[in-house]
C-alpha cells in the first residue's frame, strides 16, 4: 500500500528539512517507509510512502 503526503509551503532548505524529518518518523510509527520524494518549483514537497 502507498501513501502519498504533501508538506505544505516551505521556502527555506532548513525548515523543509525539518517538516519532512518529522512526516517521515510520524509515518515511520504507523508503519509506512519513505521511498522518495520531489521538491515542487512552489516550495512544497511529495513524500510517498509504503507500508
Amino acid at each position: 500500500m502507498y501513501k502519498t503526503v504533501v508538506i505544505d509551503y516551505s521556502p527555506k532548505a532548513d525548515d523543509m528539512a525539518l517538516k519532512i524529518e518529522e512526516k517521515a518518523n510520524e509515518m515511520q510509527q504507523e508503519g509506512y517507509e519513505l521511498i522518495t520524494m520531489s521538491i515542487t518549483g512552489s516550495a512544497k514537497a511529495i513524500l510517498v510512502f509504503k507500508k
